[in-house]
Order: C-alpha cells, then structure tokens, then sequence
C-alpha cells in the first residue's frame, strides 16, 4: 500500500497545474520554432511569448513592454541588483537591503561589495518587520538602490512595500523588491506601492521551474546582466525558453484569479496549524509575524532542544513534507539567518520547522500533521541531551 503524502513545503516549489502543463506541451512538439526567426512557426512562438507577457504585467499592473523574462527569480534578482549598481555607479555606490533577503539576493550584494559598492545590511524586528524610520536614516547622498523583499520565504513577514515605496519615490531612489513568495497570494501593484523593479518566478505558483520575470519600470536606466543576442528587446540575450514563459503566464493567470478564494482558505488552515502546534506542544515558539502581515500558507515555528534533521526526517517517515533552517539540511554551521536576523538563538533556530501550504492541502492533512508532530517532537527530546540538562535544572 502506498504511503500517505502530505505536501506541506509548497514555499520550496509547487507542482505544474495540469492546466499550465496543457497550455506549455504545443510548444514542445509543434511550435518549436526559434522566436526570432521570420517564417510561420517561429511567429507562432513570438505571438506566444507576448500574450505570456501581457498576463503576467496584468498580475502585476504594469505595461508589458516593462516585463522581461528570466531564467528565475535568482536571475531576476542578480539582474536587477547588478544591473542597476553598474548602471548608476557614477551616481552613487550604496546600496539599501535588509538582513533576511533571499540568498540569491544577499550574494549578489556581497559580490557588488568585493568590487567596489557599499551595502547597508538593515536589521529587522522579532517578527522579521523592517522599521521605516531605520531606512530612512540608512539613506545617504549616493544611495542608488533600496531592494527589499516582499514577503519572506521563511517566516512569511509581510513588508510595509507601499510606504517604502514613498520614501523611495520622494528621495528619488531606485526601489527593487523581490516578490517572489509574493505573487499570486497577495496583491501586488507596482503602480500603487511606487515598485520601479520586481522580481517573481513561475515554480512558486504552480508553474514551470527555470523560468521567471523581472519587471523593470519605463525610464530606468539599467546594464544587462546577460549579454549575446537581441532577445528580450536587446536586453536578456539567449533563446526564449517558449514553453516556460507561456507556462509562467497561464500559471500566473490562473494564480491571480484565484487568490482571494485561495487565501482566505489557506489563511483558516495556517491559523489551525499554529493554534493546533502551539497549544501541544510546550517550548514552541512561533517565528513571524500573526494575522495579516503573515503570508496565508505560511507556518515557522521552532522547537526547544532539539534539530530540524530529525524533525524532518521523522516527518518523511509518517509521509509529511517540510523543510528547516536547521545546518543539518543546508550542509552549514550556522542556522538560519533569517531567524538569528529576529532574535533567536543558535539552539532555538536550530529547531526550526517550515510547513507552507498550497492548494491541496486539506483540513483533514492538518489534523494528520497535528496528530504525528507532538508524539515525534516527544521523542526528539526525550533522546536529547539539552532536554535532559533543561529537566535536570528544573527550569520553566
């Protein structure tokens, strides 16, 4: 008998929609054609390609000459971040972003400091909430850039994007978010939150992987980060991976006119799970904000004394999927950053569990997870020696 597979890491990747897969599998077999190219098939696949990027600036509500397709939303972000940097570097060499972005973000900001620009790391609150009054005052006279993601991956914060989108209009500064965990769950516009740069990929929301898109507001002067060819109105060089961008588009159509339904579901099943986690089991700690400054499939929580290997794997065993900050999943010392950014100790964050639901999870999975973690976390700690010295010393 087939075991039971409850997918709760749909922050890591979703599945492709059936409906996203039909829409992609022509552009495979019958119009392959290379969109530059000037006959019949290749036409077909141009037309393509522009009706996906009509589709994905209506999620976004921008024009779609300002959408350009990536291989991702690692490429996006690295784009953007380099891209402007070298662009204005004649201009200024500082760069605002916060301490719990996305690697794919932070190492391109690191790579910008080894060759010659300064970045202002910004810290966050306990609930992973950037203080707008901090960014004002990290801004300097040759401030180019403020990139500050969206909602985050881990532990589901919601930024304040609108009004960090004011300050950067009314200082003239560059403002790049990285909406990645954003788009399709939450509403976004990047004419009203005054967002001159975006970042989003397909494989978050029930899309293809490999694929992904950077807005890019009309007038911003930015270098390209990939060079060879005319692609992308001169701007991305390679050959249009048609069958991913025409996914990106269904997938993000689809998204968009689900999302309200979709969210107010997943937000009841988030509220269960938590309530439900830390009502059995003590010595838990939420990490993230409540309410509605919390993406709705995200939970992040972590347990005393114990790692998020075997949480994980003892998870895997009952057929429950999940991910960790823990340095047992990601091969590092150091825990996650993003928790040790809110406050938390190495021992605490080494105890960390994301469980991030999507379409198919069910109340009836909620309660099968709320029914396998207290007895699995029970026995963690029983085999753990910082449990063993917490009772010894009879602390609460």
């Amino acid at each position: 008998m087939d075991k039971k597979i409850v997918y709760m890491d749909y922050a890591a990747t979703t599945y492709v929609k059936e409906e996203v897969l039909k829409e992609m599998m022509p552009y495979f077999t019958e119009h392959y054609g290379n969109p530059s190219s000037a006959y019949s098939i290749s036409r077909e696949t141009k037309k393509a390609i522009d009706i996906a990027r009509t589709k994905v600036s209506k999620a976004i509500n921008s024009d779609s000459s300002e959408v350009y397709f990536t291989a991702g939303g690692a490429e996006a972000d690295n784009w953007a971040i380099k891209g402007i940097a070298f662009a204005h570097a004649n201009k200024g060499r500082h760069i605002i972003t916060t301490k719990i972005e996305h690697h794919g973000l932070l190492h391109a900001c690191e790579w910008l400091e080894k060759n010659g620009f300064e970045v202002t790391y910004l810290d966050v609150n306990e609930e992973g909430l950037v203080d707008v009054d901090k960014l004002k005052a990290a801004i300097k006279d040759d401030t180019i850039l403020v990139s500050i993601m969206f909602a985050n991956n881990e532990i589901g914060t919601i930024q304040p994007i609108k009004e960090i989108g004011e300050i950067c209009k009314e200082k003239k500064i560059i403002f790049h978010t990285d909406a990645v965990q954003a788009i399709g769950h939450i509403p976004v516009d990047v004419k009203e939150m005054n967002i001159d740069l975006l970042s989003l990929a397909a494989h978050k929301i029930y899309g293809p992987k490999g694929v992904g898109a950077l807005y890019i507001r009309k007038g911003i002067k930015i270098d390209n980060l990939i060079h060879g060819g005319g692609q992308e109105r001169a701007r991305r060089a390679g050959t249009e991976n048609v069958p991913g961008i025409v996914g990106l588009g269904k997938a993000i159509e689809i998204a968009i006119e689900n999302m309200e339904e979709e969210s107010k579901r997943l937000t009841v099943l988030r509220e269960k799970l938590i309530n439900g986690i830390l009502e059995t089991i003590p010595y838990t700690r939420l990490n993230g904000p409540k309410g509605d400054k919390r993406l709705p499939g995200n939970v992040n929580v972590c347990f005393r004394f114990i790692e998020g290997e075997g949480i994980l794997l003892s998870l895997d065993y009952e057929g429950i999927c999940g991910s960790s900050g823990s340095a047992c999943t990601s091969g590092a010392l150091d825990p996650s950053h993003v928790l040790l950014s809110i406050g938390l100790d190495h021992e605490t964050s080494h105890g960390s569990l994301r469980l991030s639901l999507g379409e198919t999870n069910t109340e009836e999975e909620v309660n099968y997870v709320l029914e396998k973690l207290p007895p699995i976390i029970e026995r963690l700690r029983n085999m753990s020696p910082l449990w063993y010295d917490f009772k010894k010393r009879g602390e609460k």
